[in-house]
This record gives structure tokens, sequence and C-alpha cells, in this order.
């Protein structure tokens, strides 16, 4: 019942417009902190529906600890994911759910799990340091963890990340400057 919660309040991002919010978050870890929009898509897959979210986000923190939070386009934050050694957890209006880790929370979340601790690097135009990588052949970008990294537009503040193993997922990103 909680991972219907949270994989609708994600699902309904755009439909949301000021029910109820996550309380404020506790104190703020410390690293880079980045927001803007994200659209993320699912392709339909094995009997599985495609699923598409849209959101505004902020990333705090660092791959080690950090938080991720999601919000309406009016800005009613509705899901917010908080990790540190040890401790995952995804905090919606209907509670609080914890995870083994962030791959387990995505996957549970969105049937597909995301590199959250490598966006970080990406979202700074360049390859996460905790795995291997090659580059883009052609055009600007690079390949990591099974991902495309399309670095094409990302002087205009936009990346797109694609994984083409079914189901397809992609990421498409606008950066707050």
């Amino acid at each position: 019942m909680i991972r219907c919660a949270a994989a609708a309040a994600l699902a309904t991002l755009a439909l949301l417009a000021g029910c109820a919010s996550v309380a404020p978050p506790g104190a703020v870890p410390g690293g880079e902190s980045l927001a803007g929009r994200l659209a993320l898509r699912v392709d339909a897959a094995e009997g599985r529906e495609a699923r598409s979210v849209t959101a505004a986000f902020e990333l705090l923190g660092r791959p080690e600890a950090g938080q991720l939070d999601l919000s309406t386009p009016l800005g009613t934050r509705i899901a917010q994911a908080r990790w540190s050694p040890g401790r995952v957890v995804l905090m919606t209006p209907q509670g609080e759910t914890p995870y083994a880790s962030l791959d387990d929370l995505t996957q549970e979340v969105l049937g597909e799990s995301l590199p959250v601790a490598a966006l970080f690097d990406w979202l700074r135009g360049r390859p996460w340091t905790g795995a291997p990588h090659a580059l883009a052949n052609p055009g600007p970008g690079f390949r990591q963890l099974g991902w495309n990294v399309d670095l094409a537009r990302f002087a205009e503040d936009t990346l797109v990340a694609v994984r083409e193993l079914p189901p397809a997922v992609s990421v498409r990103v606008k950066i707050d400057r």
C-alpha cells in the first residue's frame, strides 16, 4: 500500500497543485545543491504500462548522504528521498518508508532503478567517478552504467540520459542556474 501511495505521488506530480505537503526537512546535508525540472519516462514492457513523471527537483548533498525533493509545478513538495550511510527513506504526505538503498527505492517507486548517486556528476556535465565510462561516439557526452548521457545541449543547461535496455528509460533535465 505504501508503494502504491509513493508511486501515485510521483506519477501525479503535474496534477497535484496544493494538497498535502511533506514536512520541511531537518538539517540539509552538506555538499552540492542543484535544482531544476525533470521529465522521466519508462517505456511499457512485460505487461507494465508506460510511466512518466514530470517534476521540479532539488538535489542536495552528495552521493553518500543527501536529499532529493520532488515538487509540483506550483512548488508543493510531495516526495522527498533522504539518504545517509545505512539509511534511505522516502517521505510522502502518506508517511515515511525506509529502503535498503537508493536503487531499491527507485526500483520500488518507479519500477526501474535510477543511478541517483551518479546524478551529482552527470548534472555537472561529467562522468561519475564511481564507475567506468566511455566517451560518446559521435557527439558530446558519455556512456556509463548502461546509460547514454547526451551533453549536446549542456551549454543550455539541458541534459538527457537514456537507458535503452528494455524497458527503455529516459531522463530529461533542465537545470536552473
